[in-house]
């Protein structure tokens, strides 16, 4: 088991029941999964970008990522309906744990002038999003190794109904949120 699975085990997960009065530890906000996109903006006019943002993503996940492709065709952007933009990775589990840990006590510690990420990034359904501007924060990813510095998006999804019960249980996982 997991350093963050036995702690929302042993730990989170009576301290919310308590908190909030949950009649069962059933009831408990727990996480679900966790999504992980790159788009990949240059794809358009170099095939082997992509090729790279998948190899980036597998080395930081542990798990292949699947190719996403573009909905509509774009003329401004060169963009034709069905070719390949991106890829993300959907976690779950052991590697979920795994990864959100590496995350909030490895990579987001080591962003430049960091302070925390936005309390208010939440859906309104219990969902946290965050943005993370390079790849380079991930302890996995080698700097000369690295062509191109890429962002990605992260989405946590929870069972909680409310924001405040997802941010309740995302803060006591360890989620660095800014102080306002």
């Amino acid at each position: 088991m997991n350093r963050l699975q036995e702690k929302y085990t042993n730990e989170v997960r009576p301290a919310l029941v308590e908190k909030f009065e949950f009649s069962s530890v059933m009831e408990a906000p727990r996480l679900e999964k966790v999504v992980v996109n790159m788009g990949v903006g240059d794809a358009v006019d170099n095939t082997k970008a992509l090729d790279d943002a998948v190899k980036e993503l597998t080395l930081l996940t542990g798990q292949k990522p699947v190719i996403t492709r573009a909905k509509k065709s774009i003329a401004n952007f060169k963009l034709r309906e069905d070719m390949a933009i991106g890829c993300k990775v959907t976690l779950r589990g052991e590697r979920m744990y795994e990864f959100l840990d590496k995350l909030m006590n490895i990579a987001l510690p080591r962003v430049r002038d960091f302070q925390g990420v936005s309390p208010k990034a939440f859906d309104g359904r219990g969902n946290y999003t965050l943005g993370v501007r390079e790849q380079l924060i991930f302890p996995e990813i080698n700097y000369d190794d690295v062509n191109r510095v890429r962002g990605m998006d992260i989405v946590v999804v929870t069972t909680a109904e409310t924001d405040l019960h997802a941010r309740e249980l995302l803060g006591q996982l360890g989620m660095p949120f800014r102080k306002n």
